[in-house]
């Protein structure tokens, strides 16, 4: 079940102190070792959503801190979903493991409401990749920007999703998964995720 810790605190990349919870098992249930870490923050500007993993990542050659980058899904990312109220319209956001991201809105599930890509605007990355291969990628997405592109709120369906083990994916949902292959265009399936006000951070 995905869950949005509520912030009084405005967060700062570098001195982040939120909990991360982990995904343990992939699409078909396969353990996932070492598991897949992720956080979403809602501070008084932005949702953050902050993915990490303790092993090395196959990136999108293509893909650069910061820079918006398509197809990033075809590598190691890790994914945010969040649908309108609806349930039918829904925007998909990717977060390269080194900050790369891309976004796109959907009318429905895979039906692009643009025909060439068009970035979310306000948008940061950030990213920390160790030596060892260890990383953690964050994203901040404005608030007021996704209540008017997708009717943000307390109430909005979501899911967060990796593709990860490129290039022989391994694809994992923090939602439960739905009947059949991997499919993560599932709007309808969502959960609305569970909100924990935590006040100030820290």
């Amino acid at each position: 079940m995905p869950r949005v810790i509520v912030s009084a605190e405005t967060l700062v990349w570098g001195e982040l102190d939120v909990p991360i919870f982990g995904c343990v098992k992939d699409w078909h249930g396969a353990l996932l070792d070492p598991a897949a870490g992720w956080c979403l923050v809602e501070d008084p500007g932005h949702l953050w959503f902050i993915a990490s993993r303790a092993k090395p990542a196959q990136l999108h050659p293509a893909s650069r801190p910061g820079k918006f980058q398509a197809e990033l899904w075809k590598h190691d990312v890790a994914e945010l979903f969040i649908a309108a109220p609806d349930r039918r319209s829904y925007l998909e956001i990717n977060l390269s493991p080194n900050g790369g991201w891309w976004s796109c809105l959907f009318d429905a599930p895979r039906q692009r409401r643009h025909a060439e890509d068009t970035p979310l605007s306000g948008v940061k990355t950030h990213a920390d990749m160790g030596a060892d291969g260890r990383w953690v990628a964050a994203i901040a997405l404005p608030l007021d920007v996704l209540r008017e592109e997708i009717g943000y709120g307390a109430e909005s369906p979501m899911n967060v999703t990796f593709i990860l083990d490129s290039p022989a994916q391994r694809f994992v949902t923090v939602a439960a998964p739905t009947p059949g292959e991997p499919d993560f265009h599932r709007p309808d399936a969502y959960p609305v995720a569970e909100r924990i006000d935590v006040g100030l951070l820290g």
